[in-house]
């Protein structure tokens, strides 16, 4: 067997971007205590999620791919030996920003990023102020853990993403998530278990968690947090994260179990994109 022992966390938001960069350092170290592989953050993990109001002075928080907290954080991966996958707010030039997620391999080696592909543009989440929609397609990297694959949050919604990402070679999807209560709370339970089982691969959704009221006062809302580890038959590994509090969850995942759901369910054997036509229709 196989095993990949991977961390995700989950935090809110304690004021100020210092403070966040030590505090998610410390789950890194923590992680890598526990002898995790790789780690995953919250979406946008070392600030608030922005996207509840339309303010300008948050494109101060972008910063470019090559920028000081992906370094620190690839120096940290390095002296760990450990896979991490960083959600930041990337500067790709001044006024061109992208929601993204950077990958960083066990030896500090930034392999790769993903931009965020859907950008949500509603009420507490208008993300279109901030960002533009990603570029570069659903790419899979290499890594020492084996295939990866990024989705963001709200792509989530869109089954074409996930399949695209198992079309390309992916056996574990990272999916980091600023998510909160309403509509979204049943699609939070059975998205991830779905794409899971329809691509045979591993989802790991790290959200946050708690109430970012020091920033946002009345206009805050509550995270639910409840991060979740799932396999390629749908389960849950371990249990969930709390609903309520900071928590660094840590599991291990038996990699064959790829190789045996698509032996077991010839999904991708048996797809028919001759008839999909009105999927890409503009």
């Amino acid at each position: 067997m196989t095993t990949v022992r991977a961390a995700i966390s989950q935090t809110t938001w304690t004021g100020d971007v210092a403070s966040m960069l030590d505090r998610h350092e410390g789950f890194a170290r923590e992680a890598a205590a526990h002898g995790a592989d790789v780690m995953c953050f919250q979406e946008l993990f070392y600030g608030p999620y922005f996207g509840i109001t339309q303010e300008k002075k948050y494109y101060r928080l972008a910063e470019p791919v090559e920028g000081p907290i992906v370094q620190r954080f690839a120096a940290v991966a390095k002296e760990l030996g450990m896979v991490m996958v960083l959600p930041i707010y990337e500067e790709a030039q001044t006024g061109v920003y992208y929601n993204t997620s950077v990958l960083v391999d066990a030896d500090g080696r930034v392999v790769g990023s993903y931009r965020k592909n859907h950008l949500p543009h509603v009420e507490k989440f208008w993300e279109k102020f901030y960002f533009r929609p990603g570029n570069r397609g659903y790419p899979v990297f290499d890594t020492a853990i084996g295939k990866v694959g990024m989705y963001i949050c709200y792509d989530r919604h869109f089954p074409e993403g996930w399949r695209e990402l198992g079309l390309n070679g992916a056996h574990i999807v990272f999916n980091p998530n600023a998510t909160k209560p309403g509509l979204s709370n049943r699609l939070w339970k059975i998205e991830g278990p779905a794409a899971a089982v329809a691509n045979g691969y591993f989802v790991l959704q790290p959200n946050r968690v708690g109430r970012e009221d020091n920033e946002y006062g009345e206009e805050a809302v509550d995270f639910y947090g409840t991060s979740q580890i799932i396999d390629p038959r749908g389960n849950f590994v371990g249990d969930r994260g709390s609903g309520t509090e900071e928590e660094l969850l840590v599991r291990d995942l038996d990699m064959d179990m790829v190789q045996q759901m698509r032996d077991d369910w010839q999904f991708f054997r048996d797809r028919r994109p001759d008839t999909y036509g009105d999927i890409v229709a503009p």
